[in-house]
């Protein structure tokens, strides 16, 4: 009897050596996240700049790629009619939250009933019917978002204090985003408001800005403004090329555009914008809805001047100008 109490303790333990490891790998092994990264342009990747800032954050907090963070970040490279197909396929993927860019892959997140945080770009939410109202969404949609009225006016108060005799201003944006129809619409009450004519320019594919170019040849502006959005962003080297050529100052929204040769940009700063998308993602991922997170507005807005830009091309900008500059690239 004794022996086979020894026996049974000894199989008892034997037991206990092969399955305790096991069993305590299963409790203590944690969750991996899906997250997804979606733009109209270029993949927001782990190699670009915000993509980086996103992924640094979430590994701040204890999410780290390769542990408890899977990552997969796709852009529709200008071709729209690409997002649905591409948000479906993220969605058979098992992505937790995308983090989107623009208004027209927010539209696709929404449409596909993919947790969504928007990150800059997608315009007014309300007005395009994305979302119920910015403090209770109310679906699947979070994230940041600008105040079109008071940043248009902003912006275009400051192209006028850099082009003192600013009577004309042109502006570029894509005619067939909704949401960038309406913060043009935005931007052009803003510059009525403050007595200056609009040259308008609306393009729906990369062959219109030939038409752009020539439509300012016909009537110069004093100065170019430039909505962004996947169209604008991948031909804005165009945009900067014409400028440069014909002297003309051109206000862009976003720093990365003066970065990338332009003369100047006034909008949110990126950085904060992706961290604090990087913590509503944190909180979709504990378990909030985007239905329950409200709408967060950038509280930094940086003017960045590329002042070799303005050497370069012989465009004068008044020291009082230069002096609101939060960043002058030389």
């Amino acid at each position: 009897m004794l022996n086979l109490k020894r026996r049974d303790f000894v199989s008892l333990l034997a037991g206990a050596a092969i399955s305790g490891p096991l069993t305590a790998l299963a409790q203590t092994s944690p969750k991996t996240f899906h997250l997804g990264t979606l733009t109209p342009a270029l993949p927001m990747d782990e190699k670009t700049p915000l993509g980086m800032i996103l992924l640094k954050k979430l590994d701040e907090n204890g999410y780290a790629l390769g542990k408890n963070l899977s990552f997969e970040a796709r852009g529709a490279r200008g071709e729209m009619s690409k997002l649905g197909e591409i948000v479906r396929e993220m969605k058979a993927n098992q992505i937790d939250v995308i983090v989107a860019a623009g208004y027209p892959p927010t539209l696709a997140c929404k449409v596909a009933n993919v947790p969504t945080v928007v990150v800059f770009g997608g315009g007014d939410p309300v007005a395009t019917h994305l979302i119920d109202t910015l403090k209770r969404p109310g679906g699947n949609i979070t994230g940041i978002s600008d105040n079109a009225t008071t940043l248009s006016t902003k912006r275009l108060g400051l192209l006028k204090q850099a082009v003192p005799k600013l009577q004309k201003v042109a502006m570029l944006w894509n005619r067939g985003d909704p949401g960038m129809s309406m913060w043009y619409e935005a931007s052009a009450d803003a510059a009525r408001s403050l007595g200056i004519k609009i040259l308008e320019l609306g393009v729906r594919k990369p062959d219109d800005f030939d038409g752009v170019f020539e439509a300012m040849d016909r009537e110069p502006p004093d100065a170019i403004f430039v909505v962004t959005d996947g169209l604008t962003n991948l031909n804005r080297k165009r945009v900067f090329g014409y400028a440069d050529a014909h002297h003309i100052p051109a206000l862009y929204e976003y720093d990365y555009f003066v970065r990338d040769g332009g003369l100047m940009s006034y909008g949110p700063d990126l950085k904060e914008s992706m961290e604090r998308a990087a913590d509503l993602v944190m909180r979709i991922f504990r378990g909030a809805r985007p239905a329950d997170l409200p709408f967060e507005e950038p509280t930094h807005y940086p003017l960045v001047v590329n002042l070799k830009t303005a050497k370069a091309t012989g465009i004068e900008l008044p020291p009082n100008f230069l002096a609101l500059a939060d960043e002058v690239i030389e």
